[in-house]
């Protein structure tokens, strides 16, 4: 149960599976200390874990070992079986979508749909931080999902923190005011999933059989370009975690970054904490 006045977290999670651990990790230090957890998906329906985030045998190619406890693997599971994740916020039907260019009317739907990003902005001062959870799956449906972006320039306008895990990162590099649609972390220090982690092969989602090799586009090239040359891209390949603050972004670069992307996340929330990482 949530104490009275305490924090509450948006947390976006993709349909097409995300990472156990990317979950578990932040979503075990905002149960802590009580903080209410409200959960949202593309188009409202139920969110799973991906098959080899919940099994402790499975070796990660570019690591050579495994990358889930079976600690892990086994909260994991638990919170997949359980109704804590059903019922997510339907973001297709609670941020509006912008109207194409040749839409009839279309003066009139723009504005229309401005006053609707206007209320959604009301809608999350309620909420203290938003979460994209990482994983294959948020390349689907979370990279270029343009009402994600507008709930990530939201919480950004709000001044409140933006914390994103893995291939969640991409969301950040892509969401861009629609004037000048340079990316919201030009100038900032972020870090995500870098080009030694990356599959050369099976890169798969849950609610079908398509895989492919690598992902199709290197995170780490895509967070490079986004920065700028006043900001950087921390992959840290060689030691064990890289989390990035610079404020109001905190940012995972893997799994085994997960619990200490959620510690940062609370000494941000708690602490001022604006800085970390580099």
């Amino acid at each position: 149960m949530a104490r009275r006045n305490a924090k509450k977290i948006l947390v976006i999670l993709s349909e097409y599976g995300y990472w156990g651990e990317e979950l578990i990790g932040p979503l075990s230090h905002f149960d802590q200390r009580g903080y209410e957890v409200v959960f949202a998906t593309p188009t409202g329906k139920r969110a799973h874990a991906l098959p080899p985030s919940m099994d402790p045998e499975f070796i990660d190619p570019p690591l050579g070992r495994s990358v889930t406890s079976e600690k892990v693997a086994k909260i994991t599971k638990e919170i997949d079986d359980s109704d804590r994740l059903d019922d997510p916020i339907d973001i297709s039907s609670w941020v509006p979508e912008r109207p194409y260019t040749s839409d009839d009317d279309y003066l009139r739907k723009l504005e229309a749909y401005h006053r609707a990003v206007d209320v959604v902005a009301q809608e999350i001062e309620d909420y203290d931080a938003i979460l994209l959870v990482g994983g294959s799956g948020p390349i689907v449906d979370l990279a270029n999902n343009e009402r994600v972006h507008q709930l990530i320039l939201a919480f950004l306008r709000a001044g409140k923190p933006v914390a994103a895990e893995c291939y969640g990162v991409t969301c950040l590099a892509f969401a861009r005011d629609w004037e000048d649609r340079k990316s919201i972390i030009w100038g900032k220090h972020v870090t995500g999933h870098c080009k030694e982690y990356d599959y050369k092969d099976g890169t798969g989602f849950l609610g079908t059989d398509f895989q492919m090799g690598p992902p199709p586009y290197p995170l780490e090239y895509i967070l490079r370009d986004a920065t700028g040359p006043e900001g950087r891209y921390h992959g840290n390949f060689g030691k064990e975690t890289s989390v990035i603050v610079d404020f109001p972004f905190i940012t995972g670069r893997s799994t085994p970054d997960s619990y200490l992307t959620g510690e940062k996340i609370v000494e941000v929330l708690e602490d001022g904490l604006t800085r970390f990482g580099w």
